[in-house]
């Protein structure tokens, strides 16, 4: 019995919470009995890779994530229909037409008796009726007989396999061929060997979403998978632990995909990334967050295989330069979401106080950026911060500062060429010549020109809430006043956040929620602002403005 459940490959679960999958049935030198050589899904679990007293019985792909078990205790998994009527049909309770239940949301406290609910079991037990099925944990390990899954369920067109004891490609196809409507496939947490040569072409014709997170699949591997799938537009690929994306079997399936998901890998090279999308010419959505990515490198070809890309995400990597953003642009001209929180980027000395004006400035095509997005107003605000910070820290000739900022001339005949609302709004900012298009130097006020369109506030925090009025010593304990130079564009969010650094409050974004602004009124009365989405001159805020802040002790690390 165990020798037939227990077959190299197949997927086993502890009632611990473990899942694994079996390298080795047999015994070991030494002891008496059979053992199962166990490689673990949580590489914790495991003790070694497959070695024993000099001996090796299985190898690991990941190091020290194996172990030898007894085969007692194992669950070896249900055939799918099994499965989806465990979950799905609810015994009947017999002929009572009353029944005394216990509302949920009581805590047990209220009991009440329902008519018919063996009628209203039986409609929700009608398995033909399914569109979307969940057997995430639920130990599918194998399919049925032919013919009955498609007239049990054939209706359905979302399909949930995550975290089972499904073993092999083989298994999925056996299941998924007799689900012709099927659109939406979710595989994550699974492991699953290579698919044999002989598959069904009617396994997957019209499957456009498949999540593969956390299978340990290869690049190649999936493209292998990917061909009979051609219909795919959507991709998850995460904490995979890829480190490349070579020796792809190129097809015309991967030019169709619009959204691939690569989140949590190790993709650390930009170039090599650029490259490997070479065959997924309609791909607009790309997620790269916590891969590793140190820098992107000039584009160097006249073309660009991401042209077409128009959302980003680049979150918890370790850009670190902002000539980054730059040749980012040049990769990417069509951008227009882009996520880039949780970088070095901004801690960068020449850029820590004007990170989110230099990408928006940078970057023309940009939209949203880190999920905020960009108004009219705060674009040109960004384009003439970023031309009179250049104008500031690059000397020299327009030939000169090009170099460090492409976008320089581009930014100053547009900011020159624009409407005559924005000139008049620039023309105490920058002096506009007719022969470059660029700013000039004031020579009247040379220091001063950031202060001219950054507003100087007040900041006082204090230790408890303020009880209402704005007072020199302050009711609630005056801890600390400082001042901070921001643009009156800048949303409250965001001004949150710039509190929270300033008053040494850590960098957490999802602290911001525990940080309480008030504005200074002119009675002296203090008014809670508490719109994220709005702008600071929107609340009234501007030069030498108070703000009274009281931080909560909620705060995380």
């Amino acid at each position: 019995m165990y020798h037939v459940l227990a077959a190299i490959g197949s997927r086993i679960y502890l009632p611990s919470g473990y899942f694994g999958t079996v390298k080795y049935f047999g015994p070991i030198d030494g002891t008496a009995g059979l053992w199962l050589g166990v490689e673990w899904d949580d590489s914790t679990r495991g003790k070694h890779d497959g070695m024993k007293d000099g001996k090796r019985y299985f190898n690991c792909r990941v190091p020290h994530s194996g172990s030898f078990i007894r085969p007692s205790s194992v669950c070896y998994g249900y055939p799918f229909l099994q499965a989806l009527k465990n979950k799905y049909v609810e015994a009947v309770h017999g002929t009572a037409s009353q029944e005394k239940i216990v509302l949920g949301s009581s805590n047990g406290a209220i009991e009440v008796e329902a008519v018919d609910l063996d009628k209203i079991r039986g409609k929700f037990s009608n398995l033909e009726r399914l569109r979307e099925v969940s057997l995430d944990n639920e130990m599918v390990s194998t399919g049925n007989n032919p013919g009955e899954i498609l007239s049990t369920c054939p209706n359905v067109r979302g399909l949930d396999l995550s975290a089972t004891l499904v073993s092999s490609w083989d298994v999925v196809a056996m299941i998924t061929t007799e689900l012709h409507q099927l659109e939406r496939l979710a595989l994550n947490r699974n492991r699953l060997t290579p698919p044999s040569s002989h598959l069904p072409a009617s396994a997957w014709l019209r499957l456009s979403e498949l999540q593969l997170n956390g299978t340990w699949i290869s690049w190649e591997e999936f493209t292998s998978i990917a061909i009979l799938m051609p219909q795919l537009r959507m991709v998850e690929l995460g904490y995979n632990g890829l480190i490349s994306l070579s020796h792809a079997k190129i097809s015309t399936v991967l030019g169709h995909i619009e959204i691939l998901n690569f989140d949590s890998n190790k993709l650390e090279d930009w170039q090599y990334i650029s490259e490997a999308m070479k065959p997924c010419a309609s791909l607009q959505r790309l997620m790269l967050s916590s891969n590793g990515i140190e820098r992107i490198p000039p584009r160097e070809s006249h073309l660009s295989h991401l042209q077409g890309l128009k959302v980003l995400s680049l979150s918890s990597n370790k850009l670190h330069n902002s000539r980054d953003i730059d040749q980012l642009y040049e990769w990417c001209p069509n951008l227009e979401t882009l996520s880039l929180a949780k970088n070095p980027l901004s801690e960068v000395s020449d850029v820590s106080r004007s990170a989110r004006q230099q990408v928006i400035a940078k970057i023309p095509s940009l939209r949203v950026l880190d999920a905020t997005a960009i108004s009219t107003k705060e674009r040109s605000d960004s384009e003439l911060f970023y031309l009179s910070f250049v104008a500031k820290t690059v000397p020299g000739h327009d030939e000169d500062k090009l170099k460090e900022h492409p976008q320089w001339k581009t930014l100053c005949m547009s900011q020159c060429l624009g409407s005559a609302e924005s000139l008049l709004y620039s023309s105490s900012l920058l002096l506009c010549t007719t022969e470059h298009g660029r700013p000039a130097e004031s020579t009247a006020d040379r220091d001063g020109r950031l202060g001219r369109y950054l507003i100087e506030v007040k900041v006082h925090q204090c230790s408890e809430p303020p009880e209402g009025l704005f007072t020199p010593g302050m009711q609630g304990g005056l801890i600390v006043s400082t001042s901070l130079r921001v643009l009156s564009t800048m949303k409250l969010g965001l001004f949150r956040l710039r509190l929270m650094k300033a008053l040494g409050a850590g960098k957490n974004p999802r602290n911001r929620h525990n940080i309480y602004v008030w504005l200074r009124m002119g009675d002296d009365t203090l008014a809670l602002l508490q719109n994220d989405d709005q702008e600071l001159g929107w609340w009234g805020i501007e030069n030498n403005s108070h703000i009274v802040v009281h931080i909560s002790r909620q705060t995380e690390s």
